[in-house]
């Protein structure tokens, strides 16, 4: 039974809001091939360090969490908090983000020995339902884990993705699973596509869909003629 709190209505053809807006990004700004990462514990350790903060803060962190040799599960989870805020203090909030390192460490010891690859076989339902269960770990960072780490085929919905679809023609929805669910059913069940979907909202989100319409470089915007803000800014 369809569930009501996901009625999705746009202002124009809802194809577009999927299908029809990742090829016009993808003609516009080509493969991203992200989450760029040596291995999918760093893919994973960068899912958390970039909570509440831009990449750009995080590529520090990652840096200085290898020269420390604290890139691994037992590493991390061995750390002394006071080591791993230091080389994480680029990301923000890193008292709080050092802690959840750690914890996410020792859960990924604890039910998988640190084997990521024994992990990623386990069902995506119920590998989603035990990484939420993690404190500090939500949806967009069990989606980001999933997608990127385990190769799981979940759709990542962030602030940018919410804010384009926003612009684009989506009305009445904010809410994360509703979105997940439009792109999931309107998407080939493609890794890849999703891995660079999301990618893709990134970028035009950074650069160009900004959070305040009058700072968004509307005038180039691939998608400009789609959005609400950048028609008004040409009027």
């Amino acid at each position: 039974m369809p569930d009501k709190r996901c009625r999705i209505r746009t202002r124009g053809p809802g194809p577009f809001l999927v299908v029809d807006l990742f090829n016009e990004l993808m003609a516009a700004f080509g493969p991203q091939a992200w989450w760029p990462a040596d291995g999918p514990f760093e893919v994973m350790v960068g899912a958390i360090l970039t909570q509440n903060t831009a990449w750009t803060n995080v590529e520090p962190a990652i840096v200085a969490l290898k020269k420390a040799a604290l890139l691994t599960p037992r590493s991390l989870a061995n750390a002394p908090l006071a080591d791993l805020e230091t080389a994480i203090r680029s990301s923000g909030y890193y008292r709080q983000k050092a802690g959840r390192l750690r914890d996410f460490s020792a859960w990924l010891l604890q039910e998988w020995g640190g084997d990521i690859d024994l992990m990623s076989q386990e069902p995506t339902l119920r590998l989603r339902t035990k990484l939420l269960n993690i404190k500090g770990i939500g949806p967009e960072t069990a989606d980001s884990i999933l997608l990127y780490a385990a190769g799981k085929p979940v759709f990542v919905i962030d602030a940018y993705t919410i804010r384009i679809l926003g612009r684009v023609g989506l009305t009445g929805h904010t809410d994360y699973e509703c979105l997940q669910r439009l792109f999931e059913r309107n998407l080939p069940l493609d890794i890849e596509i999703y891995r660079e979907y999301h990618a893709l909202l990134v970028l035009l989100g950074k650069d160009f869909c900004r959070r305040r319409p009058e700072k968004s470089n509307c005038s180039i915007c691939p998608v400009g003629s789609r959005c609400e803000a950048s028609l008004l800014a040409a009027v």
